[in-house]
């Protein structure tokens, strides 16, 4: 494991960095402290506006200077953005198929003394029912970069899941990322395929090491790219491991677990396991707590996956 940082923080002070030296781009604030781009106007002031907390008005504003030609990043908790602002997403944004990135911060159940309300678990399910965007989702802080890069060049619609706190590294300054490609982060073996999105990418490859020492072999996929997936590098897992599970940090329902399973049952019926928010709302309280009792850990993926190679 590597260094340190969340992906909300490495995102948005690669897009400081890359405004530097491209200025075919704005952003949108909603008044929040999201990713660092709360900072973009002091030193873009002609490129950065500002809507309060009010992200409907954020959304719909995006849309306007986005259909006026400008290339346009927006930046507000996943819970806004996916709900509160849902119709100016799908309606102003979609449905025109605007130049807007969608930049979705504290994703997922780190949200710390929120609590329920602001836990993001339903947002992919939200984003990826929407015609013409696109749904991604880095692993770590790398990644994180990789996709501001690959975001500025993007054309359309684009929802960027990012995270609150900080996780370790898992991949180096070698890591390229396309859209709609995932990575084989890991090859262990053939007994079973572990499809994971986002920061649970570092558990699962724990997972598949303790499992690799028990004689069991694991194949883990990043699918940084939730929508549009990967379909023929599953459909080639299905195949030659015959098993999947797929992890992450969202509800079961319209999520990852589902985009997968929707794939396999059309096309390679194999057996899957889903791990992640089982139908309830996430709550206060510690990240690394919350995570250990949604079973959200390597400890829980490893039992997942032990049994169901049995």
């Amino acid at each position: 494991m590597g260094k340190t940082l969340s992906t909300r923080m490495a995102f948005g002070e690669e897009l400081l960095k890359i405004a530097e030296t491209n200025e075919n781009f704005v952003v949108c604030n909603a008044d929040t402290k999201t990713c660092g781009l709360e900072k973009f106007g002091q030193r873009f002031p002609e490129r950065e506006f500002s809507f309060g907390i009010a992200e409907q008005d954020l959304v719909g504003s995006a849309a306007g200077l986005a259909a006026c030609g400008n290339k346009v990043f927006l930046a507000t908790f996943a819970t806004f953005a996916s709900m509160r602002a849902c119709e100016q997403v799908r309606t102003f944004v979609c449905h025109p198929n605007l130049n807007v990135t969608i930049i979705g911060t504290h994703a997922g159940l780190q949200v710390g003394g929120d609590g329920a309300t602001h836990a993001a678990i339903e947002d992919v399910a939200i984003m990826r029912a929407f015609p013409n965007m696109t749904v991604v989702q880095p692993a770590d802080a790398v990644a994180a970069r990789a996709i501001a890069h690959a975001a500025v060049d993007f054309t359309g619609p684009l929802y960027v899941r990012l995270h609150r706190n900080p996780v370790d590294d898992v991949y180096d300054g070698k890591y390229q990322f396309s859209f709609g490609k995932a990575h084989t982060a890991a090859e262990f073996g053939t007994d079973l395929t572990m499809i994971v999105s986002g920061i649970l990418l570092g558990k699962a490859l724990e997972a598949a090491a303790r499992l690799n020492a028990m004689g069991i072999g694991v194949r883990v996929l990043d699918m940084a790219t939730i929508k549009p997936l990967d379909d023929q590098l599953v459909l080639k897992a299905a195949r030659e491991c015959g098993k999947v599970i797929t992890c992450e940090e969202h509800s079961v329902i319209g999520g990852l677990g589902e985009a997968v399973c929707a794939l396999l049952s059309e096309q390679l019926p194999p057996p899957v396991r889903r791990i992640g928010v089982n139908d309830e709302f996430g709550h206060s309280g510690p990240a690394a707590a919350l995570l250990k009792q949604f079973g959200l850990c390597a400890e829980h993926i490893a039992e997942v996956a032990k049994d169901f190679c049995k």
